[in-house]
């Protein structure tokens, strides 16, 4: 019998809190937020707040084309493998004190499931055999090689400021990494980790392919690239996959720098007098809308704000840029954080 409440209470997780539905709702309204933002910067109306459910539902009631020359499995497979992978970090991503799978390696865990995402776009693209696809996975190979090494540098630093903290030399467990900010406070308030935190927001918009990093997309110079060839179902998981890489990168920004808030709710709770079930039914539900509040203030600053007074970067700008730029400001909190500074 307990086996059978295991395998329901994980198949919730997955389908529904923090898994499948969870990731749809937030990420579609994370999405809807940023182009609403976007267009009143820009002196526009912009569209409803609703419009990327519209534009979603509308893709899959589109007839799906497959290209001639495409392999036909791995055109149609691609997006849904993305989908998944966002989804599964999302499980592993805690919600201040609450975390479905959890373990001592979640850190690396995410590190490489934050590839699979993009290397679907790039089998999709390579399976559509269009030539705008082939120069679009081009760049995208860049993008992902630009990210990754301020990303790890990042992920390090963090792992190094709790690691020394609990004698354990690197922590790359996130439910630990929250757990400890929730009893000694968040880490953004910690001054070795400011350079982290400003170079976490200058690579969330470079890892969902946000404008100007879009580059291997470019709608006015390759048509789309990658995606040139889906219609239909297909394409319309594709810009689902985008938006929950919104929520996915800006919640683990949360996680990182903002864990402590967590205790702070419980805090809150016991000086109200509730404890018990009581306390960790409401504690879930002011953790999930501080969460997404936060997660809506992080698009608006690394994402909107950017879009908005931007250009898109040529491929070249933005290996320099992440190479030079926001690889010296990781770097920074990561001497800080080695030397214990």
């Amino acid at each position: 019998m307990s086996i059978i409440l295991d395998a329901v209470k994980y198949l919730l997780y997955i389908l529904v809190f923090p898994g499948f539905l969870f990731c749809f709702l937030s990420g579609m309204l994370l999405c809807g937020i940023d182009r609403k933002i976007v267009a009143r910067m820009q002196k526009r109306v912009g569209p409803p707040v609703l419009q990327p459910f519209y534009d979603f539902f509308k893709l899959c009631g589109k007839e799906t084309i497959v290209p001639a020359a495409a392999s036909r499995t791995a055109f149609l497979l691609a997006p849904l493998v993305g989908l998944a992978a966002l989804v599964v970090i999302q499980l592993f991503i805690p919600v201040f004190n609450f975390s479905a799978f959890s373990g001592v390696a979640d850190i690396i865990v995410i590190l490489y499931l934050l590839l699979i995402p993009a290397l679907s776009v790039i089998f999709g693209g390579a399976a559509s055999g269009s030539p705008y696809a082939g120069v679009g996975l081009s760049r995208e190979m860049v993008t992902i090689i630009s990210v990754e090494l301020p990303l790890v540098l990042v992920l390090l630093a963090v792992a190094k400021t709790v690691g020394s903290a609990l004698g354990t030399g690197l922590c790359f467990s996130l439910t630990q990494i929250v757990a400890w900010q929730a009893q000694h406070g968040s880490l953004i308030g910690t001054p070795s980790m400011i350079a982290a935190a400003i170079a976490m927001l200058m690579i969330i918009p470079g890892e969902t392919g946000s404008h100007p990093f879009d580059a291997a997309e470019a709608e006015t110079e390759i048509c789309e690239g990658l995606l040139a060839e889906y219609s239909g179902a297909p394409l319309g998981v594709y810009k689902l996959s985008h938006a929950v890489k919104m929520l996915t990168m800006t919640s683990l920004f949360v996680a990182l720098f903002f864990g402590g808030i967590g205790g702070g709710i419980d805090r809150l709770l016991l000086s109200w007098g509730l404890t018990g079930g009581a306390a960790g039914a409401i504690g879930m539900l002011i953790g999930i809308v501080v969460l997404f509040l936060l997660c809506v203030v992080l698009t608006i600053v690394c994402i909107s704000f950017v879009h908005a007074v931007t250009a898109r970067l040529r491929i070249e700008q933005i290996f320099k840029y992440y190479w030079t730029v926001v690889t010296g400001v990781a770097l920074i909190s990561l001497v800080l954080a080695w030397y214990g500074l």
